[in-house]
Parts: C-alpha cells; sequence; structure tokens
C-alpha cells in the first residue's frame, strides 16, 4: 500500500510538473530571413521566418512578430506588430509579411512577444498536417516567384481557413524569402488550389519550395475542433475490380511444408 501510494504521489507530481506554465519551454525562431526592395512609393521590407514549438501537449497562442527596420543614421522607420496563429504542439509555423517604408532601410529585425500556453485536449498524432500536392514554382519576369498548388483538410469537419504559406530555399535548404495566401472553406478529400506570390527573394538561387499549411486563428480552438471530428478515411472510393470468386487462403505458420 506504502509503495502504491508512492508512486501515485509520483505520477500526480509529474502530471502537476507538465501543466505547470513555468515548465515550458518558450517558442523559438527557428528561421528567418528578409529583403529590401525599392518600389514606386518608396521601399518595400519582405520578411519570412518558422517558429517552432518543443511542447508537445501545449499550443502556443497569441504570439505576435515584431518586425522593426532602421536606416543608415540607426532611426527607426519601419515598426510593425503582426499578430500570428497558433503554434501546434510539437509543430512549426512559418508566417511572412511586408511592410512599405519612406525612407530606405538598411537593416530588418525580428522577433517576437512570448506566447500564452493551452493545453491540448487530444494526443499529439491527432494534429494531423494538411496534405499539400502538386506545387509548381515559377519566377516571373519582375523576379517575384508564383507558388501554385493544391491543400486537402485530413479531418472530418470542413476547415474554415486556412493559411498556405510558400518558403522559398536554396539547395543548401536556407530560407531565401515566403509568401502567404489563404484557402477558405477547405473540406476533406477536395483538393482547393492556391496562389502563392513570393517578393523580395534575397540573394540565392531558389532550388526548393516548403508549402505548410496551418489552421487560420490566433487561439487554438479551430485546431481543436477539427482534430475533435477526427480524420477522414484514407480510402473513399469504392472498389471497381469484380471480389475473388474463392478465397486465396493463407499458410498456416506452423505449416512447415515447402
Amino acid at each position: 500500500m506504502t509503495i502504491a501510494l508512492a508512486l501515485a504521489g509520483l505520477v500526480t507530481a509529474a502530471c502537476a510538473s507538465e501543466d505547470n506554465q513555468a515548465d515550458l519551454r518558450p517558442l523559438t525562431l527557428k528561421e528567418q530571413t528578409s529583403s529590401i526592395v525599392k518600389s514606386g512609393n518608396g521601399y518595400l521590407v519582405n520578411w519570412a521566418g518558422v517558429l517552432g514549438n518543443a511542447n508537445r501537449y501545449h499550443f502556443g497562442e497569441n504570439a505576435v512578430a515584431v518586425i522593426s527596420a532602421v536606416d543608415a543614421g540607426g532611426k527607426e522607420v519601419v515598426h510593425l506588430e503582426q499578430p500570428l496563429d497558433a503554434v501546434p504542439p510539437g509543430g512549426r509555423l512559418p508566417f511572412s509579411g511586408q511592410a512599405l517604408s519612406g525612407v530606405k532601410p538598411v537593416r530588418v529585425k525580428i522577433d517576437y512577444r512570448r506566447a500564452s500556453w493551452h493545453k491540448a485536449t487530444r494526443v499529439p498524432s491527432a494534429y494531423l498536417e494538411f496534405p499539400v500536392s502538386d506545387v509548381t514554382t515559377e519566377r516571373l519576369p519582375t523576379g517575384s516567384y508564383l507558388v501554385t498548388g493544391y491543400v486537402l483538410d485530413p479531418f472530418l469537419k470542413a476547415a474554415t481557413s486556412l493559411a498556405v504559406t510558400a518558403l522559398l530555399r536554396d539547395a543548401a535548404g536556407k530560407l531565401l524569402g515566403g509568401g502567404t495566401a489563404y484557402a477558405d472553406n477547405v473540406r476533406a478529400n477536395d483538393r482547393r488550389r492556391f496562389v502563392v506570390t513570393v517578393e523580395g527573394v534575397s540573394g540565392g538561387t531558389v532550388a526548393r519550395t516548403d508549402v505548410l499549411a496551418t489552421a487560420w486563428g490566433a487561439t487554438a480552438k479551430p485546431y481543436e475542433e477539427l482534430a475533435l471530428a477526427g480524420a477522414a478515411p484514407i480510402h473513399t472510393v469504392t472498389p471497381t475490380t469484380e471480389p475473388f470468386a474463392k478465397d486465396r487462403g493463407y499458410q498456416a505458420i506452423n505449416d512447415r511444408r515447402q
């Protein structure tokens, strides 16, 4: 009885420790890139980044990216706070954006405000990634890139809105730029086309494109509702071939006949 009580106490302590907000690891800015491009109205500042969440049982909610740029004299000419979508447990969140400056910036900084935490109601494997397919990347005469493809909802419930972010990389995998578009009312087994424009790609040759789709919203609610509905069946098409006239049978494991 004493041993059982001790074990129960250890389990309770472990659960309490897991729920303790102070024990959660902060989000990390795993990748980032930015560029400054002359435009007709001034200078266009482009940025892209990827936030990572190392906590397997908690969503990172209400995070905000803080983008600032300074001119040659050190004066801040761009300051923008970009609300970000919730970062799923053990997952990552790509983001991108643009801002216009009338004065030429010389340096761009990407930072973020700490997220609040929401304990997931489902096991980590329930939060499926949104599959993408048929991704093509085309360089336009203007120097920007056009990324097209299809996104699919892996859940039974329709996704109200998805943020689709294309990340352009060089041959070594370095992030060169990114852009984001949105796909609404994405249903299970119904591919939805997306078109993403990536401008201001920093120095380097684009060799690869990664496309990630995430549930749109600063809180975990949209993703939680999708996971609660359950995953859509993988095979939904009725077989067209005739059934076997006779069962092919099988060989018993203990049958040593050759």
